[in-house]
């Protein structure tokens, strides 16, 4: 198999992954796509040195964060609309309006705190995983953890032990 169709290969079966990855971090489908596509862009010059890697999943997450983060730093988000927001669509299995409530409340923290909450809570990983992916400390992450978390709850009019992932009980 050449390199080109290993990359297709890969691409093909991870997009709807990196879709559900760049939709938290952004609240927009659409620009949840151009987040994945320059993802893939970055994905395809480094394919060599990528499909080397020990979690080849984690280094391609770890360019679409960045990428995220990037552009939040670039200002372009805000200075281009190209149109109103879609609605979101429906979420199986859970409460709608409590998962509208979340969602408006994660848009409203500051990117780092989301990328921080997206990668520790929607993808599962470790504090150890979160801060390789953000390229930061352990402690960073901790922090951007407990603020992001402590914004959701001000945003969300919740008492403290409410989102608390570790609830005592």
């Amino acid at each position: 198999m050449s390199l080109d169709e290993e990359y297709t290969a890969y691409v093909s079966g991870r997009l709807p992954w990196l879709r559900q990855i760049a939709y938290p971090l952004c609240q927009d489908w659409h620009r949840a796509d151009d987040l994945v596509q320059t993802a893939i862009t970055r994905l395809y010059v480094k394919w060599r040195q990528a499909r080397a890697a020990d979690n080849l999943d984690a280094y391609v997450r770890t360019i679409l964060v960045r990428v995220f983060l990037a552009e939040q730093r670039g200002g372009w988000f805000s200075r281009v609309r190209l149109t109103p927001m879609p609605p979101s669509p429906p979420i199986e299995g859970t409460d709608r309006d409590t998962a509208m409530d979340m969602r408006r409340a994660l848009a409203a923290v500051p990117p780092r705190q989301r990328a921080t909450l997206v990668l520790r809570f929607h993808c599962d990983l470790s504090v150890e995983q979160t801060a390789r992916t953000l390229g930061c400390s352990t402690g960073t992450v901790k922090s951007q953890t407990a603020r992001g978390l402590a914004n959701l709850r001000s945003i969300l009019g919740a008492p403290d032990s409410r989102l608390s992932h570790t609830e005592e009980r």
